[in-house]
């Protein structure tokens, strides 16, 4: 698979990498039962496609899914690069609240080295800029955790431009994480231009829009999902806003049948093509599903089917 340098860090990531979010299980914004059986298959089967990265996060799965990582990867040789991040705490009855307070970015930190079995963290990003008044608090203590070592890089994830300035008075701002999908391009404004300007790495998540743009997301699909399922709750996939989405999905899936490849992989290679992207975040939960979204790093659109993508979505 190809590789990209993420913004001004030495790292080389392949363009499309392992989303462990779903594998964190069941919890309050969860995707539905996982067995970590399959959570491991996956990250092995995506590792031996090419893909050199897992982004994880603690609260997904209330630390679950950093545990899971960290047993597909313990004993290798090579390690994949590793992304996670700071931000949201919870007690024993799972109430997560932010925090990013000097001695809570440096617990978590711990936490999350434990649960990994690694002794740094190639991208350490914040989640969240909740509290935003914490936001530089959490980002001093970053640079002094990287500066012991402990982190090779740092990151934020879902912040504005005026945040980012903030921050890049104390220590550089190696990459963002932005919500990066044809149904959702509010960050082509301002986010992505200013990553470009400033030689900021780019990895979006949710390129196949949480699933929907993945052409097997049908009303009944939908209407269907377990009830622990976060998506039920999306306006996305609810009216007004479901009949426009499944209108782009058709779209996608003529361009794929033109190339040969899914939906899925149009939706992934659309979001590669913008030039600020470095690389897009892409949910995992069965090494068929890496099969299925693998081929969207290697897609080159032309012209014709960019016209037909945005026909269906403007």
């Amino acid at each position: 698979m190809n590789t990209k340098q993420l913004g001004n860090t030495s790292l080389n990531i392949s363009r499309i990498g392992i989303g462990a979010w779903a594998m964190g299980g069941k919890w309050e914004f969860g995707w539905g039962q996982q067995q970590d059986k399959d959570s491991i298959a996956t990250i092995h089967h995506a590792l031996s496609k090419g893909v050199n990265w897992i982004d994880t996060a603690p609260v997904y799965g209330l630390g679950h899914s950093e545990q899971v990582v960290g047993q597909a990867i313990k004993g290798m040789s090579e390690k994949p690069l590793i992304f996670t991040k700071c931000c949201f705490r919870w007690d024993d009855k799972q109430n997560i609240t932010p925090d990013l307070s000097a001695a809570s970015v440096r617990e978590e930190l711990e936490n999350s080295l434990k649960r990994l079995g690694v002794e740094a963290i190639d991208l350490y990003q914040i989640h969240w800029p909740n509290p935003e008044a914490q936001i530089e608090e959490g980002w001093e203590t970053m640079r002094a955790l990287q500066q012991e070592g402990k982190i090779r890089y740092l990151g934020v994830s879902n912040h504005s431009v005026e945040q980012m300035d903030k921050l890049a008075a104390i220590a550089p701002v190696n990459s963002l994480q932005p919500n990066y999908s044809l149904i959702n391009r509010e960050c082509e404004q301002a986010q992505l231009p200013y990553c470009q300007d400033n030689d900021i790495g780019v990895i979006c998540y949710s390129p196949m829009g949480s699933g929907l743009l993945t052409g097997k997301m049908t009303r009944e699909r939908i209407a269907n999902l377990a009830e622990d399922d976060w998506r039920r709750g999306s306006d996305e996939f609810q009216e007004p806003k479901l009949s426009r989405n499944l209108a782009i999905v058709e779209a996608l899936k003529a361009v794929g049948a033109k190339h040969g490849v899914s939906a899925a992989e149009v939706s992934i290679a659309w979001v590669l093509k913008h030039q600020a992207v470095t690389a897009a975040i892409v949910g995992m939960r069965s090494p068929e599903q890496v099969n299925g979204v693998v081929g969207g790093a290697a897609i080159e659109l032309d012209e014709q089917d960019l016209a037909l993508i945005t026909a269906a979505s403007d």
